[in-house]
């Protein structure tokens, strides 16, 4: 016999993203933080939409274009394109946005990532 639970998630999750993206401020804001596990510092990284939900999170022990890219990949096949990806300055960012093809939907501010910066705190 099958588990219900995961479809039922999966479902609710489907038509949760379905009716945000239908919004034109279908936001992310990416942001990352170090933890440490094991005596060993790693990255966590995280998407939030613009409503504040963690879409996504992502652990990994470089903070680099790769593991940016990683992130991205994985968030946007479960997700799909955000219009307005809002980002700090790290260059990571920028260069894994190139690789997609989304160079034109960042943005970089003093303070617009703090909603991304936020979602840390109950971490």
């Amino acid at each position: 016999m099958e588990p219900f639970g995961p479809l039922f998630a999966a479902e609710i999750r489907r038509n949760l993203v379905q009716n945000l993206r239908a919004y034109s401020n279908w936001q992310w804001r990416l942001d990352e933080v170090f933890v440490k596990i094991n005596r060993e510092t790693h990255y966590l990284w995280r998407a939030v939409d613009h409503e504040g939900e963690v879409l996504e999170s992502f652990v990994t022990k470089r903070r680099d274009r790769k593991a940016a890219l990683k992130f991205l990949r994985k968030t946007m096949k479960r997700y799909g394109s955000p219009h307005v990806v809002v980002t700090d300055k790290l260059r990571s960012y920028g260069a894994a946005m190139k690789v997609i093809g989304n160079a034109n939907k960042q943005e970089t501010g003093r303070w617009l990532n703090n909603r991304g910066e936020n979602s840390h705190q109950p971490f």
